[in-house]
């Protein structure tokens, strides 16, 4: 009979394999596109690109990685569990990796937790941390999206219809679930005494099935959720830090298309309007249930960056950006992890 560990392998391995193959698939129809794109040119491109731009670029994607470790390390140690940075950053590349190769967002999160409790952390301090990231990872996501209405309304209505669909779909769906987490932050026994009831109510009505088990779900989740207000109550300053890094973790990568289209020798007036579409492009595919969002940014960001330079430019960006922000990006977080972890079941065999 298979283990629930090794059930969550065949399980890794399974969206590993399935990520690798929208990865290949994504590219290719992106190349198959573009009249004007094959291999040696996009080299080509790269060769003649600027350098500092360039350099610039695929710094700021690793900020990305950086910053999510700063993030929790402030939450941690404003909670009294002080960890290093290169733990920070262990957690955060697990975190990054697994989130990329699972269809949820927060698929990273039980990855990030076993490093935190393979640290010493205590489980219920390292739920309320994760709850607290990513509350404040998702109400960064809105404030740089209601930012780049106001650095550039017009950015919205350049998008097509579809792209229009995405974006205010996504911006509806992140700012009900900040809201949420506040709401259960602040007022948590209601919202889940509220939860609780609507679940009797469809299982009563046979809508529903399972009733002992959903409700058993929600009372763990009630207990988590009242444990992480309970650590942060009375501490503005630390919710401060994390929402503080969190927005320079998310700003991190949204402007690395805004360094690379100077890297390709774009317009500089052009800077302000990319940042604040790639802000939108954000919204627009982060609730999207696809690993990385893929398919659904690719064509996003297609479509919004058409109008401001030749459409092959906008393919070489496109392809470019992802390439480094996403691709690459997780590619060494997950090898990054898989040493993290190697290391530390070396250093647990040997003091055995």
């Amino acid at each position: 009979m298979e283990t629930k560990k090794q059930k969550s392998k065949y399980k890794n391995l399974i969206w590993s394999i399935v990520f690798i193959f929208l990865v290949v698939f994504t590219v290719r129809m992106i190349i198959s596109q573009s009249e004007g794109l094959s291999p040696k040119q996009f080299w080509q491109m790269i060769r003649s690109s600027n350098p500092a731009w360039l350099i610039s670029g695929i710094i700021s994607a690793g900020l990305f990685v950086w910053f999510e470790g700063i993030a929790l390390c402030s939450i941690l140690k404003g909670i009294g569990y002080s960890r290093k940075l290169r733990q920070g950053f262990l957690y955060s590349t697990s975190d990054i990796y697994f989130s990329a190769i699972t269809p949820s967002a927060t698929g990273g999160q039980p990855a990030s937790a076993y490093f935190m409790l393979r640290d010493g952390i205590p489980g219920g301090v390292v739920t309320a941390t994760l709850i607290l990231n990513l509350m404040m990872y998702t109400i960064s996501i809105v404030i740089l999206g209601l930012f780049s209405i106001v650095l550039n309304p017009g950015a919205f209505f350049t998008f097509s219809l579809p792209a229009k669909v995405f974006i205010g779909i996504g911006f509806v769906a992140l700012t009900a679930l900040a809201l949420i987490f506040l709401l259960i932050l602040k007022k948590g026994n209601w919202i889940f005494d509220l939860t609780a009831r609507i679940v009797q109510f469809l299982c009563r009505k046979h809508l529903l099935h399972g009733e002992k088990r959903k409700l058993a779900k929600i009372e763990k989740a009630r207990s988590d959720y009242m444990e992480c207000a309970s650590l942060f109550s009375g501490r503005p300053h630390l919710m401060g830090k994390a929402l503080f890094w969190n927005l320079l973790q998310r700003a991190s990568q949204m402007i690395v298309p805004v360094y690379l289209y100077y890297a390709m020798h774009g317009e500089a007036k052009n800077g302000f309007v990319i940042f604040a579409k790639q802000c939108l492009v954000t919204i627009g595919f982060n609730f999207v249930p696809i690993p990385g969002g893929m398919g659904i940014s690719d064509y996003l960001m297609l479509d919004g960056f058409r109008g401001l330079m030749s459409r092959d430019m906008a393919f070489q960006l496109e392809l470019l950006s992802r390439g480094i922000t996403f691709y690459i990006c997780v590619t060494i977080s997950g090898i990054i992890t898989l040493i993290g972890y190697l290391a530390g079941r070396k250093k647990h065999d040997r003091s055995l």
